[in-house]
């Protein structure tokens, strides 16, 4: 007669013995190997405790109508200067010559936040008077919200000189931000929120630009602008005006800030999971072999009521 299979279940074996025995101290070695090597792998492996992140934000930038313009006149050393700042502008004497300026912020994509700044500026010369180079700096209001709140004041600096005396410049960019560390990842970051130039100081130093980068450049939290494309114009008629068009993009960013507690332990727990399955799978096949073969004696007792899978 014939026979085939009914029913099947898996028959539950448990494998016992005393504490001082070569089992017991396999089982010590293996749930050892099972937990912490895992954890010493994912560990020497880099990146466990994640220090630093990144994340995307669109900036809030408005411009501060705070301007400081000087244009060398010659190559010997002759210069016109103006800026928004009065005790300035009072020093500079005979040297200040009063511009057309025009400002305008656009908000391309309609999301609330500003894009593009296009600074327009008309500078007055004398009909002996020729441009060779153009220093301007223009400063603005800089927040950030989605970790940590950033509210600071920055700036961008505009350079260009040509031997030959020029009519027009076109200055085009993207305000960027630079982080010599990263931010915090929540809180509030306001250490910077002061004016880039202390307008309320009547010495000439507090306006000197070697002295407002210097200062500048020491900061955490920087703005610079980025992949300017300088554009000179030459042969500017007599008695026109030197014409300065500047075009400032407001980019999406890409800020580094430090993790919080419970991001650094979700990034670590994924890592160690993950390598601790294979260890599971590895070593518990090694403990079926080395206890249903007897390599290690022990005393194996089946379990009389079946263990259902």
């Amino acid at each position: 007669m014939a026979f085939y299979e009914v029913y099947s279940h898996p028959a539950l074996v448990r494998y016992r013995t005393s504490i001082c025995t070569k089992a017991t101290l396999f089982l010590v070695v293996v749930l050892c190997l099972t937990y912490i090597a895992p954890l010493l792998v994912a560990y020497r492996s880099q990146g466990f405790w994640i220090k630093r992140n990144t994340y995307e934000e669109q900036p809030v930038v408005r411009f501060q109508y705070q301007t400081l313009l000087v244009a060398a006149t010659s190559l010997q050393g002759d210069y016109v200067a103006w800026s928004t700042f009065p005790h300035l502008n009072n020093m500079l004497g005979a040297n200040l010559r009063i511009p057309a300026v025009s400002v305008r912020e656009e908000d391309r994509n309609q999301d609330g936040k500003l894009d593009l700044l296009r600074f327009q500026l008309q500078l007055p010369l004398k009909p002996d008077e020729q441009v060779y180079s153009v220093q301007l700096l223009l400063t603005f209001s800089y927040q950030l919200f989605r970790m940590s709140t950033v509210v600071m004041q920055s700036l961008a600096f505009v350079q260009h000189s040509s031997p030959v005396p020029g009519a027009k410049l076109f200055i085009s960019g993207d305000l960027r931000l630079q982080q010599k560390t990263p931010l915090p990842h929540r809180g509030l970051y306001n250490i910077y929120n002061v004016s880039v130039i202390d307008s309320s100081s009547p010495f000439a130093s507090a306006y000197d630009l070697t002295n407002i980068m210097r200062s500048y450049q020491e900061r955490n939290l920087t703005t610079v602008l980025s992949s300017p494309t300088p554009v000179w114009n030459v042969g500017r008629a007599a008695g026109s005006p030197f014409e300065l068009n500047a075009e400032i993009r407001y980019p999406l960013e890409i800020i580094s800030y430090r993790p919080g507690f419970w991001e650094t332990i979700k990034f670590a727990w994924i890592q160690y999971i993950s390598i601790l399955l294979i260890f599971l799978w590895v070593f518990e096949r090694i403990q079926r072999f080395v206890f249903q073969n007897q390599v290690i004696r022990t005393v194996p007792i089946p379990v009389g009521k079946s263990h259902l899978s």
